[in-house]
């Protein structure tokens, strides 16, 4: 009776599929989860590496490729994509069983030959090789095989070693990266036991005994018992594959403990938000007493969302009820309430920037709104003398010593206003509580804090997040994307009071968006300088992503009325092809478009939402709007001079030449994120001139 297993990595591309297609993948393998794969034709490859590969038939453009068991009945479904990818995937991949491990494993063996050649070419010149501390007993020991060894023994470099990530098996890449990491043999095993059943070595291993090869290899491969299981894990498409790792990621979110605070960062797509999910599951299963862990972020639809997979992720109560996941403004909405018995109500940006406006004659609400948020809360001044000496780079406006004592007073007067109204800013409210925690005696509020888009926290909230918990092991565990950056809140690392030096680790993978969407995307950003990223340790160097799709299409139209009319039929265009409402969005930079295009789609039947968590409706809304959210289609609207830089977001270039080349940045980081939401299908257009960002 045949039984049919699931490659994990096979659900995000699932996930990926138009619904007619995902229809034939359904009865494609209900026919193996109904005891019979009778009708469907396994197709046996010419030159294929494994003999064992088999390809099916899904429609007349999809190919399922399949690994199927010289004796026995069990088939494992390995990826489905169009056909003449699925034949050139199918070709070079070479399947075993780790006569270590027990676990089934996976090389681009055609891949992996080529580059043997290569290597042996820069082993020649090269005497000192990478792994000559590590004995051939201690590698077979650790799971390198005797074809794996001797492509092992030409490495010179680390940076050959990353070459061959996505050839070797995953685990035996995993061994190498811990030794060449300075790992011993003992802390090595350590990590990759992680990986097993049990987290010890099988008695015995048959070479061909791909049933119990899979059965030790649960974190890749599912066995599906029956059309109620297929059905189950095919009906939240994303429920898996979101709190899925991959093997760069597992590493990072199981590293047994980090010396102090440690940061992640990476693309869009790259999965750092899952591994900042399964590092807080894995700090509260490993600190069994103590504070709780904190894993937050700066926006509370965001953390609501974390709370989500974090509820699918951790299946033992005792270690979910050990993680509070708030956002950070609710965290300091919290101190302050417990230190002046009443939670603080906070004004409005528009508000406080009206009541900023009374303050003082001769200054604008909005400056000395910003002057008191990016100058004195950002470098926690609190004295004139302090602000009379503070550096104001890139503040857009100049401001002598002479006129400094004015702008302070004005603020005063706005401190003094918002007290007798018995009223804060938003980030008043962090500051006050970074202040009442520094002060507090005892036990930290936590023992551990994951931070999720970290890029975007203001410094009164990085003192807070530095107050809540005690320098120390496994402190502080953040994930960020400077290229991401959306606010305005420039955060040089330096002065945040948390050090990461020589504990940073970057992300390059991108699992979300296709790399046609991705390489169109990374031309957005332009070139970016360490001085554009105040120091934050990323780059786009070695950003891929392993899948492909149709490029984004860029449209040009004469007028807006042009444009709005055609981004609602390329939205019917979408649903006509089986893409779910709630997997579509459409974004703009200012509200006015995005308005005008939710009025256009209610005039033409489809009901739209602003974004958020589905309802199952097209999604509508501003660039800013789509922040952390994710869809399967995604048009990019209004996308055209003057408006994307938005003009009113610009510091002229004579007034300020750092705040300029910020302020453009941080633009190009908008359109960035907006465009990277999209899985799929990315739609950009534009009326009269483009936007200077799109690519050219």
């Amino acid at each position: 009776m045949p039984q049919l297993a699931i490659a994990k990595e096979f659900l995000s591309e699932y996930a990926k599929l138009e619904k007619p297609v995902q229809k034939a993948v359904q009865a494609a393998l209900g026919k193996f989860a109904q005891a019979t794969h009778a009708g469907v034709h396994l197709e046996k490859l010419n030159r294929s590496e494994d003999p064992r590969i088999r390809t099916i038939r899904i429609n007349q453009f999809y190919r399922g490729v399949v690994l199927a068991p010289a004796a026995g009945d069990l088939y494992c479904l390995l990826r489905v994509l169009p056909h003449d990818d699925a034949i050139a995937w199918a070709t070079t991949r070479l399947f075993t069983v780790n006569q270590v491990l027990g676990v089934l494993e996976m090389r681009d063996e055609t891949q992996l030959q080529n580059m043997t050649g290569t290597l042996r070419l820069a082993a020649e010149t090269t005497p000192a090789r990478l792994f000559d501390h590590v004995k051939d007993s201690d590698f077979r020991a650790l799971g390198i095989d005797d074809q794996v060894l001797p492509v092992v023994r030409l490495l010179t470099r680390e940076a050959h070693l990353d070459a061959l990530q996505h050839m070797l098996p995953s685990l035996q890449y995993d061994v190498l990266v811990a030794l060449a990491s300075g790992m011993t043999i003992e802390e090595t095993w350590g990590e990759v036991s992680k990986h097993l059943v049990n987290a010890a070595k099988p008695d015995r291993v048959e070479p061909d005994d791909l049933s119990a090869a899979i059965g030790r290899t649960p974190d890749q491969v599912a066995l599906i018992s029956g059309p109620e299981e297929l059905e189950k894990l095919l009906r939240p498409p994303f429920a898996l594959w979101r709190i899925f790792l991959h093997p760069m990621q597992r590493r990072i979110a199981y590293h047994e403990p980090y010396l102090g605070s440690v940061m992640i960062t990476g693309g869009a797509g790259t999965g750092k938000t899952v591994t900042a999910l399964h590092r807080a599951a894995h700090l509260a299963r490993s600190y069994d007493s103590g504070a709780p862990i904190l894993l937050t972020t700066y926006s509370r639809p965001l953390t609501a969302e974390l709370a989500r997979q974090l509820d699918q992720l951790v299946e033992n109560p005792r270690d979910r009820d050990r993680i509070e996941v708030i956002a950070t403004d609710q965290l300091a909405s919290r101190a302050v309430s417990e230190r002046h018995g009443s939670l603080p109500v906070v004004l409005t940006s528009r508000e406080l920037v009206s009541l900023a406006d009374t303050a003082h004659q001769d200054y604008a609400g909005e400056f000395l709104v910003d002057e008191w948020e990016q100058v004195l809360l950002a470098q926690d001044i609190t004295t004139l003398e302090e602000y009379l000496v503070a550096a104001r780079a890139g503040r857009g406006r100049g401001l002598p010593r002479s006129e400094r004592s004015s702008v302070w007073a004005a603020i005063e007067a706005l401190r003094a206003q918002l007290r007798a109204l018995g009223r804060w800013s938003f980030l008043q409210v962090a500051d006050e509580a970074a202040r009442i925690l520094q002060q507090k005696d005892g036990p930290a509020v936590y023992q551990h804090v994951v931070v999720d888009e970290a890029q975007d926290l203001h410094p009164a909230q990085w003192r807070l997040l530095r107050a809540a918990v005690r320098p120390a092991e496994d402190d502080l565990f953040l994930v960020a994307d400077p290229h991401q950056r959306i606010w305005q809140h420039r955060v040089p690392l330096k002065n945040t009071g948390i050090n990461i030096v020589g504990r940073t680790q970057r992300l390059t993978v991108s699992y979300r968006t296709t790399q046609e969407i991705l390489t169109w995307a990374v031309r957005v950003l332009g070139l970016v300088s360490e001085e554009d990223l105040d120091g934050w340790p990323d780059s786009r160097e070695g950003y891929e992503s392993p899948m492909h799709g149709r490029r984004p299409i860029v449209r040009r139209f004469t007028e807006w009325s042009e444009e709005r009319t055609a981004v609602v039929s390329q939205v019917r265009a979408w649903l006509a092809d089986g893409v779910e409402p709630g997997a579509i969005a459409v974004a703009a930079r200012v509200n006015a478009k995005s308005d005008g295009v939710a009025e256009a789609l209610r005039s033409a039947g489809i009901e739209p939402e602003p974004p958020g968590p589905s309802g199952g409706r097209v999604q509508v809304g501003t660039m800013h709007n789509m922040k952390g959210l994710e869809f399967q289609c995604v048009a990019v609207v209004g996308v055209q001079d003057k408006l994307v830089p938005h003009d009113r977001a610009i510091v002229a270039l004579e007034v300020d030449r750092a705040a300029h080349r910020e302020s453009v940045q941080r633009e190009r980081c908008v359109l960035y994120v907006a465009c990277t939401r999209a899985r799929d299908r990315l739609y950009v257009s534009y009326s009269g001139a483009p936007s200077p960002f799109l690519p050219r």
